[in-house]
């Protein structure tokens, strides 16, 4: 997989805290944009407002940021290193629909966590080039991430030949994203069923008949998709 983007390179944003009072000042301004973000978007948000909801004065702020954009960076940042971390590696041991369905679920609930950062970078973006540019950048790696996982899947017996992931990663890349920027609006059981939803077309673009292969399978004792 190709390595991620890292946003903050020639920003001159102040360097990480070694003193852990520092570093907890640091956090908590992080924490109150995240939060701000989410509630109000990047606009509406004021360098006083996340000073004020992190209970740090405003001249602390300064010592940590230099701009309001320098923490959305920084949360962005952020949230590229989860995804980073994030095991993609289909685990098909239960049967490849249970499989998707988890790894679906948890590279969401990984995005979810930084939902009020991608609500505001979504906002400024429109009018920062930089931005929209290092976004291009994002899109670029995310989904050459979702064609490694879909090509590994298209390995597996049963999967079918002609499917064109390159297209296929980028619809479901672009999904993503697209619900992250609606996650506010919906509730638990709405993002579930998207799950289930996302898991079935998926399931069904991918493999020829796999319910039913994998039911004769069982029927037989033989290894399911996947299973060793």
């Amino acid at each position: 997989m190709t390595t991620r983007p890292f946003l903050l390179v020639a920003e001159k944003i102040p360097d990480e805290p070694r003193q852990q009072r520092s570093a907890g000042k640091r956090a908590r301004l992080k924490v109150a944009a995240l939060e701000l973000f989410a509630e109000r978007g990047y606009e509406a948000t004021s360098i006083g407002a996340i000073a004020r909801r992190a209970r740090i004065a405003v001249g602390g702020f300064y010592q940590h940021f230099r701009s309001k954009r320098q923490v959305l960076l920084v949360l962005m940042d952020d949230l590229l290193e989860a995804l980073s971390r994030l095991d993609l590696r289909p685990r098909t041991s239960g049967g490849v629909r249970a499989g998707l369905h988890a790894l679906l679920s948890g590279a969401l609930a990984s995005d979810l966590r930084y939902l009020g950062a991608y609500r505001a970078w979504q906002e400024a973006a429109l009018s920062d080039r930089d931005l929209a540019k290092k976004q291009q950048e994002i899109d670029r790696w995310t989904t050459a991430r979702v064609t490694a996982v879909l090509t590994a899947l298209q390995q597996l017996p049963g999967a079918r030949g002609n499917v064109n992931i390159p297209a296929l990663a980028h619809v479901v890349d672009s999904m993503f994203w697209a619900l992250l920027a609606r996650a506010p609006h919906l509730s638990r059981a709405d993002l579930n069923e998207w799950i289930e939803a996302t898991t079935h077309v998926l399931y069904h673009t991918l493999f020829t008949d796999a319910e039913r292969l994998e039911a004769s399978q069982r029927r037989r004792g033989e290894p399911t998709q996947g299973e060793p």
